[in-house]
């Protein structure tokens, strides 16, 4: 299948690129900079907001399928305007053309900071958190995902035979990640393991940025089993925490406390069944194999 990945240079974006070629479609990345591909992977630069430029990229790439990741993917990495405008624009003008191409699937990058935690009045109906759960976003960032994910929802109602859908990936690590390169917030994943506060934020959710890749890659090879305007989760069924949660959400985040409790020792706070029902999807790497024993003695105990 021929592929065109948007955002394909970013610390998603490499590992989503790397499993598509793998798996033997013919990727086209697109990105704002000139990054490395993995052999037979075609780069392209481009600034996907000219309409000009994004034409050519897609006569070019001729795609089947549409994975889109570009834009703003650190919240406050830039004003909340400026965030706003991106991520939206791009989402529009990537999704639509995709479908105007003859693609027959789509798929965008949302976020789990959708649901709006991180705020003294959040508490969940209920954990762990699916897709179904009510979201309430608080900041630029996580609202820019939610946009993204009504433009899948609005593009799916016209969309004819492309299917189109949305991903909210974890906390992305990238593989080099694990062996001690700095995550998306500036730390280790042995820093974020040997200091709860530093995970809380994102209720202690991770995902392998292969493992994502993989989801992407299913729902491209099999969109006759995804709804379309589907969301999916993709996050790691454990959490990236030495202790439960039902101990450390608590801590954290008060309001969560009493349904923190029907956690399982090693249960996350997010549900990714949907996936694995849809698509027999479920993350393979989990921090307890992927991180290198120096890695974790480094970080103060962190595989204990």
């Amino acid at each position: 299948m021929r592929v065109l990945v948007t955002g394909g240079s970013g610390r998603l974006g490499r590992s989503v690129v790397a499993v598509l070629a793998d798996r033997g479609h013919e990727v086209t990345s697109v990105d704002l900079v000139d990054g490395p591909c993995p052999d037979g992977v075609r780069g392209v630069v481009a600034d996907l907001l000219d309409d000009d430029a994004r034409a050519r990229v897609f006569a070019e790439a001729r795609p089947e399928g549409v994975v889109h990741l570009a834009g703003i993917a650190v919240p406050f990495a830039r004003p909340d305007l400026e965030i706003l405008d991106i991520n939206t624009r791009l989402a529009w003008a990537v999704l639509t053309d995709a479908v105007a191409c003859g693609a027959r699937c789509a798929v965008a990058a949302s976020s789990p900071t959708v649901f709006g935690y991180n705020t003294p009045s959040w508490r969940p109906r209920y954990l762990p958190l699916d897709e179904e759960h009510p979201v309430a976003p608080w900041h630029a960032y996580g609202l820019s995902k939610l946009i993204i994910e009504e433009t899948v929802r609005a593009v799916a109602r016209t969309s004819g035979d492309c299917v189109v859908a949305t991903v909210r990936p974890g906390y992305v690590i990238a593989p080099e990640e694990w062996e001690g390169a700095p995550t998306q917030q500036g730390h280790t994943v042995a820093e974020r393991l040997a200091n709860p506060e530093l995970a809380a934020v994102s209720l202690f959710n991770y995902i392998d940025a292969r493992d994502a890749g993989e989801l992407f890659a299913l729902i491209l090879e099999h969109p006759e089993r995804v709804a379309n305007g589907q969301v999916f989760h993709a996050i790691a069924e454990d959490p990236l925490a030495t202790r439960p949660l039902r101990e450390l959400l608590p801590q954290f985040h008060p309001t969560t406390a009493g349904l923190a409790e029907t956690l399982a020792d090693s249960q996350a706070a997010f549900s990714s069944t949907a996936a694995f029902k849809a698509l027999g999807w479920r993350a393979r790497r989990q921090w307890r194999t992927e991180l290198r024993e120096n890695v974790q003695g480094g970080g103060g105990g962190a595989g204990s």
